[in-house]
């Protein structure tokens, strides 16, 4: 690391000039210059689990249908009860049909005037709402129809109610392509509002911490070109792998929030050892070569703040790829790609800060013009980056030492309370729920639910292995189910197979739902069958997490122990960093519980409660904020531990610790819980949810426990923090890393 440290100090421009052109390609192939662009690669659906019985029944549903693609009209505002009406639109409709069929790429209308008899025909029931005030027309698509000819379908179809002649008729347009783009335009939206509402504010923050523009701008710098590259990332996995669209949000929240994060270690390190180094080199650079100290400064910072954050990366990288043990594809995705866009945070930290660090040479030692605005300075030098080892964070050390007991069980029991919640959570996976409440698709699916019943999306259905016999005999006993609230007529599908579906009284997630779903699949009725729906979808979801769970948690155990370990040669700190960390972690989740599911706070975040936790937030929020959670305490125990071989004074080396790294890591949390609170300004309910779980994280992890109740364990353990059996101890000092 001081190898590379060196070299990038010595050649900066050769470093900058890579990364632009690295970014510059980047975004060319992200944006769709050279092909199709990353956000007409993602998708949007149900999780589902490859050979799932959910899956299954799926997948032969689908081989069974041979119906086309449709552009669906919902008209409303109607009275199909008035005769006078009803014969107007049998008039009017077969040419607006016509001028529907007549489109590229239809090859047919569905409507219930079609028949002579109209309404009156039981075969336009489908089409017709139960209150009689609308009805259904359906534009039947060619295959391979292009996305200029379905996009004029559309509108054709929204002109129609105002062709009616009917005042107040009103309509909605939708189809499978709709219903994805509203998600997908959410998804950029969101994105666009959260970064926009957050990058200006953490870098009025930064300014503040580093008390200069310059300063504050090398870590922004950092962060925009890893997100250039990490987008890139994303654009070639998805090529090979099925990326969700709101996966793009996260990824990009967070290589923002590490790279800031990163940079402003790096940054904060540089500024530190470059008042130690220009006492000791007075000459300034000369011709052909660097400034000696500004060469010294950054060849030390990489070496120990570079080695942190690599550390860091590394450990949040590995706790990511733990997703990779579900049977999920969705968390495999992320897993990849998250990987992925940290270490391309840290490549940015380690490379391109230090080369613009290399290039502004000694002016990060000057104080910025803005501290001598009244009240500015006095606020910089209060929480700006100082180099003292005697400070507020040190003394807050000193006070929990003199009272460790008490600080560690009102820190625990804070943390417990807070995740009593997850006690009752209630788990969902439910792709209609991240449509927009405020998109059309919405109001469609809503109006289609309340009038249209049979054209609704069943909660659950069967492929029964059957005669039509027997699968109407099992569908009427069905039928008397309290939960069942209608059984749609049974159908025949390939293979002698038929098709069971219904709609419950209940929501598809709701635990009797889901227990109505297990009692489906234990069921033997004589032949085989398989179930599956949303609920079904959700059940094999959460089985495919829970079956991964042991090996992704030993996983992320045992390289979390090998490498806290190689870092300090104690085994007693790693142990209490996955013990605290996952108590921290609960105690997020469990308010996030509480928000979400129970609905607190609903009105002033602008959600409306599922009742329940979206499964992938769960999964995501752990993997990710257990990852952040080991960001601060690699961040301080790194400077707890230099304190610790250059004294071996237990309680001097957490008051340096602290004291050096305090600033840093409150900094770097408030800047990073920013960054996540973009996430909550957005519309999309599961990025509204891991977008405040990781901001509660970051805020709990960087005050509650790094500030309080690590110093009180570490006071309490005293020297045995370090402790080690004496062949370990010889196996560190033979492989251990060491920031020396």
């Amino acid at each position: 690391m001081r190898r590379l440290g060196r070299h990038t100090a010595r050649n900066p421009i050769r470093i900058i000039i890579g990364w632009v052109v690295l970014v510059g390609v980047s975004l060319a192939l992200a944006f769709g210059a050279f092909g199709p662009g990353l956000f007409s690669l993602l998708h949007t659906g149900a999780p589902a689990i490859p050979g799932s019985e959910a899956k299954i029944a799926f997948d032969k549903l689908e081989d069974a249908n041979d119906s086309p693609e449709t552009a669906n009209l919902v008209i409303t505002g109607l009275d199909l009860e008035d005769q006078e009406q009803v014969m107007g639109l049998m008039a009017d409709f077969p040419e607006i049909r016509e001028s529907i069929e007549d489109l590229p790429g239809v090859e047919g209308v569905l409507d219930p005037f079609l028949s002579p008899q109209g309404p009156m025909d039981p075969v336009s029931q489908p089409f017709l709402s139960v209150d009689a005030d609308g009805f259904i027309v359906q534009a039947e698509l060619a295959d391979g129809i292009s996305g200029s000819e379905q996009a004029a379908v559309e509108q054709r179809l929204r002109e129609v109610p105002g062709e009616l002649g009917v005042d107040g008729a009103a309509g909605e347009v939708s189809s499978t392509e709709l219903l994805a783009a509203s998600v997908l335009d959410q998804v950029k939206e969101d994105l666009l509002k959260g970064e926009v509402i957050t990058v200006p504010i953490s870098f009025l923050v930064m300014i503040v911490v580093f008390g200069g523009f310059i300063a504050a701008g090398l870590p922004i710098m950092g962060a925009l070109a890893s997100i250039a590259t990490g987008l890139a990332v994303v654009w070639a996995a998805a090529f090979a792998i099925d990326i969700d669209s709101y996966i793009v949000n996260l990824l990009t929240i967070i290589g923002l929030a590490l790279s800031i994060d990163y940079g402003l270690l790096v940054v904060s390190r540089y500024r530190e050892e470059l008042a130690h180094e220009m006492p000791l080199h007075r000459e300034r650079a000369g011709k052909g070569r660097r400034d000696p100290a500004v060469v010294a400064a950054i060849e030390t910072t990489v070496g120990t703040a570079g080695r942190t954050v690599l550390f860091s990366a590394i450990t949040i990288a590995i706790a990511i790829a733990g997703l990779l043990f579900m049977r999920a594809p969705l968390l495999q995705a992320v897993s990849i790609a998250g990987s992925a866009v940290v270490l391309l945070a840290v490549l940015s930290a380690i490379t391109l800060v230090p080369a613009l660090l290399a290039l502004l040479g000694r002016r990060l030692a000057k104080p910025s013009p803005i501290t001598r605005i009244p009240g500015v300075g006095g606020l910089i030098r209060t929480v700006g980056d100082v180099t003292h080892e005697e400070g507020m964070f040190s003394r807050l050390a000193r006070w929990v030492h003199r009272y460790p007991w008490p600080v560690m069980l009102v820190i625990t029991a804070i943390l417990a309370t807070m995740a009593y919640p997850l006690l009752h959570v209630q788990l969902r996976s439910n792709p209609m729920d991240y449509i927009p409440d405020a998109s059309d698709q919405r109001s469609y699916l809503n109006v289609v639910d309340e009038k249209f019943p049979l054209l609704q999306i069943p909660d659950v259905f069967i492929v029964a292995d059957a005669s039509a016999q027997d699968a109407q005999l099992w569908a009427v006993d069905l039928a008397d189910d309290p939960l069942v609230d209608r059984m749609n007529p049974v159908s025949e599908l390939d293979d002698g197979e038929h098709l069971i579906s219904m709609k419950l009284n209940v929501d598809s997630q709701n635990a009797e739902a889901l227990e109505y779903v297990r009692d489906l699949r234990e069921h033997d009725p004589g032949f085989e069958k398989w179930v599956g729906g949303a609920g079904a979808d959700m059940q094999d979801f959460t089985n495919a997490i829970v079956e991964g769970t042991p090996w992704a948690v030993g996983a992320v155990v045992v390289a979390v122990f090998v490498l806290l370990f190689l870092m300090t040669g104690s085994l007693v700190i790693p142990l209490k960093a996955l013990v605290v960390n996952m108590l921290s972690l609960a105690a997020s989740l469990g308010v996030t519980v509480l928000v979400f599911q129970d609905g607190y706070l609903s009105d002033f975040l602008n959600f409306r409660p599922q009742g329940g936790m979206e499964v992938i937030v769960i999964a995501l929020v752990v993997a990710f904020g257990f990852g952040l959670a080991m960001d601060y305490e690699v961040f301080l125990i790194a400077r707890v531990k230099e304190y610790w071989d250059k004294f071996q004074d237990n309680d001097l080396a957490v008051e340096r610790g602290l004291q050096r790294s305090g600033r840093i890591i409150t900094s770097a949390a408030l800047i990073m819980m920013l960054v996540f609170t973009g996430l909550i300004f957005g519309d999309l309910i599961v990025i509204k949810e891991v977008g405040f779980a990781l901001a509660l994280t970051v805020l709990v992890d960087a005050t509650l426990v790094r500030l309080l109740l690590v110093p009180a364990t570490m006071t309490l353990l005293g020297k045995y923090n370090w402790w080690a059996p004496a062949p370990l101890r010889r196996l560190h000092e033979r492989f251990g890393i060491s920031e020396h």
